[in-house]
């Protein structure tokens, strides 16, 4: 092979028939996130469906604040607020039939109670209660993934497999900003591509990871662009804008399920609180920068446009507002009761089939517990303090 003189070295310069397997121009995102709200196409948009994304914005929001409420009471251990990006975690729900699946990240609590999960077993996993706390095949809702972009890999298979038994199915996996540093965001996203997999990426760029900005993150142009290289299209959308997430959405969902492949979307939006109650954003952020993006709220924008085209009066207003109500009081008094797990539940639902180690360590808790009940001196006659220290 030739090579070509550079400006500070060489290097290998292609062969003459060389071209490109995809032209990248097509894939490339628009120079601005799109938008819906408060412009002409918004008029396109059925109304009901409008009616919905802000039911759910509502509830959402008041979710959120409810749930923060319950750290301070002790009844959480911790919560991941994403007020601010109700707009993607509704419209995600939403864009997904009921034999697609979704994947979330720990934030992404509100996507989950919108597809349909009970909203106190959402909570499960944050409360510290159990494994997990509701059916992931029941809902085809995966379990919140506290470890970073670990859930791309899997909903990748899942999408590959079903793709292979001829199963019309499409994964919509969701991740943080902070999460496309990790190594399974580009393992996923090269490998859904190469597959051509049902899958469709939801980044929700909020900004920062934990007290990290994006532009300490990547020196892309935005995280959209990043699909370019692994060849499959991205999309910009302001991501405060529900109804632009679930159209760019439902466009990337009825691609992969036609056959298209995988999207990448990244969905421009901010976290308003803390990264979570254990967090102090003041520390790397400002409340100028806050207040910026308090004015450009999701369910402000949604409001303004349904009163806008009068599909919003105040009645109707008060009775949304009254259902999120109804859904904060049951979740606080479902809440506040004391759960009473069976320690002997820590052994269900880890393997498929019971290894010999989880056997005898279930022998061994089901005898510890067995002596407690009879006091402070065991069956074997050692102290509860001699035990402790086997």
């Amino acid at each position: 092979m030739t090579v070509t003189e550079q400006q500070g070295g060489y290097r290998p310069s292609p062969p003459p028939a060389w071209q490109p397997r995809t032209d990248p121009a097509p894939l490339l995102p628009d120079a601005e996130p799109y938008r819906v709200l408060g412009t002409e196409a918004a008029e396109g948009v059925d109304p009901a469906l409008l009616r919905r994304l802000h039911a759910e914005l509502v509830r959402g929001r008041r979710y959120n604040v409810q749930a923060t409420a319950l750290t301070k009471q002790g009844r959480l251990a911790v919560y991941p607020s994403s007020t601010g990006q109700e707009a993607c975690e509704v419209a995600a729900a939403l864009v997904l039939e009921d034999r697609d699946w979704l994947f979330p990240s720990y934030r992404d609590t509100l996507a989950v109670v919108a597809r349909g999960v009970d909203p106190v077993e959402t909570l499960t996993l944050l409360r510290g209660d159990w494994h997990h706390g509701y059916d992931p095949h029941a809902h085809r809702v995966a379990p919140l993934s506290t470890p970073l972009a670990t859930q791309l890999p899997h909903a990748v298979g899942l999408a590959h497999a079903a793709r292979l038994k001829g199963d019309d199915v499409v994964a919509l996996a969701m991740i943080g900003d902070g999460g496309t540093s990790e190594g399974d965001f580009h393992e996923a996203l090269n490998f859904a591509a190469v597959w051509q997999a049902p899958v469709v990426f939801l980044v929700q760029n909020n900004g920062f990871a934990i007290s990290v900005p994006l532009a300490k993150q990547t020196a892309a142009p935005s995280l959209a662009h990043k699909a370019v290289g692994y060849g499959m299209p991205g999309r910009l959308v302001d991501g405060n804008d529900a109804a632009a997430v679930h159209e760019v959405l439902a466009d990337a969902v009825r691609r992969a399920r036609e056959g298209g492949g995988p999207t990448l979307v990244e969905a421009v939006t901010y976290r308003i609180d803390a990264h979570t109650n254990a967090d102090d954003a003041t520390r790397y952020r400002g409340d100028a920068e806050v207040e910026a993006w308090r004015a450009h709220d999701p369910v402000r924008l949604m409001e303004r446009e349904l009163t806008a085209r009068g599909l919003l009066d105040d009645a109707a207003l008060d009775a949304v507002r009254q259902e999120a109500e109804e859904m904060a009081a049951d979740l606080r008094a479902r809440m506040n009761q004391d759960a009473r797990p069976d320690p002997m539940s820590l052994f269900d639902h880890v393997y498929a089939e019971t290894t010999t180690q989880l056997r005898e360590q279930r022998e061994m808790l089901r005898a510890e517990l067995a002596a407690e009940q009879d006091g402070p001196e065991g069956r074997d006659g050692r102290t509860a303090q001699e035990g402790d220290r086997r």
